[in-house]
């Protein structure tokens, strides 16, 4: 029967002095001091499993006190016990450490953002990683994603909050939280903190477009007339296009003279300048009739005389070969006193309004016009081209609506079959 060694104690492990030769104080149980004949003291134990000799190391005196070095001998005891080798034990611990803190979240983020490149717009891949760089990465963005809790990802939200960007915390945290479930999708495991954040923001109402109601587009008309010597001619056009066909004003600033048709007044804009024909993922490749009233028609001719030598209907003043910028019409609505009253997307708010409630259409006509997703994919183009018919109607009747508009209020209200 092997000799039990007689437990240290620590006087006799601080007073252990260097030797010719490295020599070892046992304590029992495999753990002992190694003295190296330099001074240094190391702590290692010994043991045997599976007819393997192996030995741990558990760190040097006095950074290791003989109380803790006992703790580690104990915990690598209870390891064998179980038929597991601590030392293989401790090697994965660190490989999973080293992993843990090599996935960062930025790190993690910066993956995920690569994954969805090909289902997003360019504008939404740029907007979500300069957000995420802006807002997280220098809030969270060095913490492994597995170590951070509900109250960093709360304090990173809230910063955003605070500045008063309550709807861009919001899209954070829908991000954030794919992050987290992506990571765990590929086995770093953690507790997405920011999944089940839904009473810690503040509630963001949303905003919609700023749009004049029916009743104010007589006061509306007038002011484009009478401010005729003060916009610029095919800015004056697009704001009475805009107002007459309401398609989208990105969709109406970058059209080209070869989408329209001057002689039979038809102007049909291919699917991939519409704005779901720019989806990514199942865009609708439906191309878009516009369905010209006589007096668009008009306004059209007029403007060729202007802008027909040019690609674009409406061409940048400064290049010729760019269209119109975006501010154009929302800076002309600016000067005739309509700040904050109409935007460029009003326009389609408002005569969504007026066609169903002064004109008495059907919401199916409007929708259709307003070239809107429809919830049946199947049916969809088949509908559009159902409607057209109807819709050149309609878009007549509006001309002419708010022709009378200017000479009188009292137009008789139309009741589609």
């Amino acid at each position: 029967m092997p000799k039990l060694a007689t437990p240290l104690n620590d006087i006799q492990v601080k007073n252990a002095k260097a030797k010719a030769k490295d020599y070892r104080l046992a304590d029992g149980g495999g753990l002992y001091l190694l003295v190296n004949k330099d001074g240094a003291k190391y702590w290692r134990m010994d043991y045997r499993l599976n007819d393997r000799r192996n030995t741990l190391a558990f760190g040097k005196y006095p950074e290791i006190a003989l109380a803790k070095a006992r703790d580690q001998r104990k915990a690598a005891r209870d390891l064998i016990n179980e038929g597991t080798d601590p030392a293989e034990a401790r090697d994965l611990k660190k490989q999973l450490d080293t992993d843990t803190y090599a996935s960062t979240f930025e790190k993690i983020a910066r993956q995920w953002h690569t994954t969805q490149l090909s289902k997003w717009s360019a504008s939404t891949a740029k907007d979500t990683i300069s957000r995420l760089e802006k807002d997280i990465f220098p809030e969270i963005g060095k913490l492994p994603v597995s170590k951070i809790t509900h109250l960093q990802m709360i304090a990173a939200l809230r910063k955003i909050e605070g500045r008063g960007a309550g709807e861009i915390a919001l899209r954070m945290k829908a991000a954030c939280a794919r992050v987290f479930s992506y990571a765990n999708q590929h086995g770093i495991e953690n507790k997405n903190p920011a999944s089940d954040l839904k009473d810690v923001l503040k509630h963001v109402k949303t905003k919609h477009f700023a749009t004049i109601t029916p009743d104010e587009l007589p006061a509306f008309l007038a002011a484009i007339r009478e401010n005729n010597a003060r916009l610029y001619l095919p800015t004056k056009i697009a704001i009475r296009l805009m107002l007459l066909i309401f398609v989208r004003s990105a969709e109406l600033r970058t059209t080209p003279w070869s989408e329209i048709n001057l002689e039979t007044g038809e102007w049909v804009i291919p699917w991939q300048r519409m704005k779901r024909g720019k989806l990514v993922v199942n865009p609708d490749t439906t191309d878009h009739h516009v369905c010209l009233s006589r007096q668009g028609l008009k306004l059209l001719r007029e403007l060729h005389q202007y802008t027909g030598g040019n690609k674009y209907l409406f061409p940048n003043q400064r290049d010729h070969e760019k269209p119109m910028t975006g501010d154009a019409i929302r800076m002309a609505l600016n000067r005739m006193g309509y700040e904050g009253k109409m935007t460029t997307h009003g326009f389609r708010a408002l005569a969504m309004t007026t066609l169903k409630e002064k004109l008495g259409y059907r919401h199916e006509t409007v929708d259709r016009q307003l070239a809107h997703a429809q919830k049946d994919k199947i049916a969809s183009a088949y509908d559009r081209a159902q409607f057209i018919e109807e819709r050149k109607k309609m878009m007549q009747h509006w001309a002419d609506y708010t022709d009378g508009l200017l000479s009188s209020p009292n137009v008789i209200p139309f009741r589609a079959a």
